[in-house]
């Protein structure tokens, strides 16, 4: 595959270079007006969407604002490529992104830059970002280690937070009420306060008893932005939020005729659910400090520096015939992570740039956890406490050319240094072509990354009895692997009308995955192989006539491989994907918007490593 993509590269660039030598590339040439959307996350630059060699989605203002979406899951749920996943039915249930069939932690999700996924476990839990402080989110598809390191192997989801307008001051207050006690009240406000000195704030309250005993949830969220704007010259910004949510966790749905289950007076479960006494909650807390100028016409630099503090709960009671009767355990998990980086963007002449970087991430990881007695009361003798201190380093380089309108290439690498892996060298290349005015054709080649979490490293030893428990693996290796796609896009009828169509194939080497031995005792472990291929094809109309329809189509055919040489379809990835939104604005304000999805079998689980099929 590597030596069939660097030829088809070789060979666009033999076709194309006549047509770019004929040209001065230092003259002014007319920008392909149909590929105009400006994308920042994809090369950490403003680029237009035409000189990207990602496939991209993205959704602006008007996008969020009609959309019948209450979190930033739902809102991507119908894009192609796309699959959100909920762990559970209850009103905390964990919401993932995957990307092309990847896992969640496959994925990284950023906001404002700041990274917000979880440490421990890798993913990020999108339930709990808020959207009425959102005003444009870009997903770019296909490896990202090379700007953005460890984890992000799939794609990247970059959440860009609203701002204050100038000369106007902006306050709005919602909402809503519906069954199960569900309300939800919201607030946003923004405006420049004097100068250049600006500011804009949200806040969120949501509760629900949900629809089945012990799964309410409590969230509460707010978020600042505090900018200072001289233009080029100078833009500081200053964001920071907090996430509170407190859930119950009632598992799986009893069969029907299922009877209360007691234990020393203390009720377990019952009809609906599988647990009764089960509950979490997570305090989130970012903050981003960041500094962008462009001094000259050739010469832009950008400064961030980020902290995160996050900490997870979980309160579990189980039924044992051991002679405590209820046992049960509280594990309170802590990250905090301190990161820096500073990028230098240098275009010496029209047709050239070049991005330079660095970035440090430091990570504090500790886990505490205590046994409860059959009365749910700590043993404080049980308590155990664990933690690590882990960091990396990450220095890149990406260059670009364009010698024409026809043609741009980049290229660029990447040298991540891990405190516990050591360094590893990460190229990306890209490959552009335009051969008519509303056409893009794109090569997209890279290596990714994923480092083992402290959770896959570290977590201590856990006895649930008889054998069962849990602990990490201090002798993982690494996830590394590579990742291709060939894009083409091409819009009609005056933009109403884009099409999109990528190949994508991507492998993981040493892949990890949680698995059980004879005894239940769950440790991470290396799989030999994990791969994929697939198609995704997209069409979006619109708008005409206050309507928008937008239809998507993927096939993954993703294969984990274990040394035996046993291949299998990979767990709960689906071959094929279908979507429709059909939506429609009336003049007054009121958006509707009817969808349809679908989504092949997928396995759930295999009774054993040895089994191919369900």
């Amino acid at each position: 595959m590597k030596k069939r993509m660097l030829s088809l590269g070789c060979l666009a660039v033999f076709l194309f270079a006549p047509l770019c030598w004929a040209e001065d590339p230092t003259k002014d040439e007319p920008s392909i007006t149909t590929m105009e959307e400006v994308v920042v996350s994809a090369t950490k630059t403003k680029e237009q969407r035409k000189d990207i060699p990602n496939s991209v989605i993205i959704k602006d203002s008007i996008d969020i604002e009609g959309a019948p979406a209450t979190t930033l899951g739902e809102l991507l749920a119908s894009e192609l490529g796309i699959d959100w996943r909920t762990r559970g039915d209850y009103g905390g249930a964990a919401q993932e992104i995957r990307i092309r069939g990847m896992n969640a932690d496959g994925t990284q999700i950023f906001v404002n830059g700041i990274n917000v996924n979880s440490p421990s476990i890798g993913s990020a839990d999108v339930s709990g970002i808020p959207l009425n402080n959102i005003d444009r989110i870009e997903v770019v598809k296909g490896s990202g280690s090379l700007l953005y390191g460890t984890g992000a192997m799939g794609g990247t989801v970059h959440v860009i937070t609203k701002r204050p307008e100038r000369d106007k001051m902006l306050l709005k207050a919602k909402a809503g009420y519906g069954s199960e006690k569900n309300y939800e009240l919201s607030a946003e406000q923004g405006m420049f306060a004097f100068g250049d000195f600006g500011y804009y704030l949200t806040a969120t309250r949501r509760e629900t008893d949900g629809f089945r005993d012990n799964s309410d949830l409590t969230h509460n969220d707010v978020s600042i932005n505090l900018v200072f704007d001289k233009g080029d010259a100078m833009d500081i910004s200053l964001y920071g939020d907090y996430i509170d949510r407190e859930y119950g966790r009632p598992g799986v749905k009893p069969p029907a005729g299922t009877s209360d289950f007691v234990v020393n007076g203390v009720k377990l479960y019952n009809g609906e659910a599988a647990n009764l006494l089960n509950s979490g909650s997570e305090e989130n807390g970012h903050v981003v400090l960041k500094l962008k100028s462009k001094p000259l016409d050739w010469l832009s630099y950008s400064l961030k520096g980020d902290y995160a503090d996050m900490v997870s709960y979980d309160n579990n009671r189980y039924y044992s015939a051991a002679p405590l009767g209820l046992p049960g355990s509280k594990t309170w998990v802590t990250n905090k992570v301190l990161g820096a980086e500073g990028n230098v963007n240098i275009e010496p002449l029209k047709a050239v740039g070049l991005l330079l970087g660095y970035e440090y991430r430091d990570y504090d990881w500790e886990n505490e956890n205590v046994s409860l007695d059959a009365t749910g009361v700590e043993i404080a003798s049980t308590r155990t406490t664990a933690d690590a201190d882990l960091h990396t380093k990450g220095a890149f380089a990406e260059a670009q050319y364009r010698p024409c309108k026809y043609l741009k290439m980049l290229a660029g690498i990447r040298s991540e240094d891990h405190s516990t892996f050591g360094a590893e060298n990460i190229p990306r290349f890209g490959l552009i072509i335009n051969p008519l005015e509303n056409t893009a054709l794109k090569l997209n080649h890279g290596k990714h990354f994923k480092a083992p979490t402290p959770n896959d490293l570290f977590w201590p030893y856990e006895d649930w009895g008889w054998g069962t428990g849990a602990q990490g693996n201090p002798n993982l290796k690494p996830e590394i692997g590579w990742h291709t796609d060939v894009t083409a896009e091409q819009t009609l009828i005056n933009n109403k009308l884009f099409l999109t169509l990528s190949y994508f194939n991507w492998d993981i080497d040493d892949k990890i995955r949680w698995a059980p031995d004879a005894n239940f005792f769950y440790r991470p472990e290396n799989l030999d192989r994990y791969s994929a291929e697939g198609w995704e094809v997209g069409t979006k109309l619109g708008p005409i006539y206050n309507l928008t329809l937008a239809l998507n189509y993927t096939y993954t055919d993703a294969k984990e491989s274990k040394t035996s040489g046993l291949e299998r379809q990979a767990l709960y990835t689906p071959k094929q994907h279908f979507k429709g939104d059909l939506t429609y604005w009336f003049d007054f304000g009121l958006t509707v918007t009817a969808t349809v999805r679908y989504m092949d079998e997928r396995p759930g689980y295999y009774a054993s490593d040895t089994n191919s099929t369900v």
